[in-house]
C-alpha cells in the first residue's frame, strides 16, 4: 500500500506563487511515476505535471513555463512549484503515483494511488 499526503495549498492573488508538497509512504519501488492533477468544481480531473523515476517530466500546455515538478527522493516527497498563478488555476490539486509505468503520463487512468488533495484558490 502507498499513502500520499498533500500540503501547501492556500489562497493567493493573481500573479502569486505557491508550492505544493506530496509526502509518500508505504511500499515504494525504484521505477515509478508521480503526478499532479487538478479538479475544479464541475470539471474533469486533468493532469498538470508528471515525473518519471528516470527524471523525465511532462506538463500540460496550460502550465508550461509557470509550474515546475520536482522530487526529493531522500524525503520521498514530490513538489509542484507554481508561479504566475491565474484565477483559472483555482482547483483541488491531487498527487498521484504508480509503480508500473514507463512514461510520465498525464492520464489519470495510469495512476493507482491518490492523495486527498490540497485546495488552491487564486483571486483576481
Amino acid at each position: 500500500q502507498v499513502r500520499l499526503v498533500e500540503s501547501g495549498g492556500g489562497s493567493v492573488q493573481s500573479g502569486g506563487s505557491l508550492r505544493l508538497s506530496c509526502a509518500a509512504s508505504g511500499d515504494t519501488y525504484k521505477r515509478y511515476c508521480m503526478g499532479w492533477f487538478r479538479q475544479a468544481p464541475g470539471k474533469e480531473r486533468e493532469g498538470v505535471a508528471a515525473i518519471h523515476s528516470d527524471g523525465r517530466t511532462r506538463y500540460a500546455d496550460s502550465v508550461k513555463g509557470r509550474f515546475t515538478i520536482s522530487q526529493d527522493n531522500a524525503k520521498n516527497t514530490l513538489y509542484l512549484q507554481m508561479i504566475s498563478l491565474k484565477p483559472e488555476d483555482t482547483a483541488m490539486y491531487l498527487c498521484a503515483a504508480d509503480y508500473a509505468c514507463y512514461y510520465p503520463y498525464l492520464d489519470r487512468a495510469e495512476y493507482k494511488y491518490w492523495g486527498q488533495g490540497a485546495q488552491v484558490t487564486v483571486s483576481s
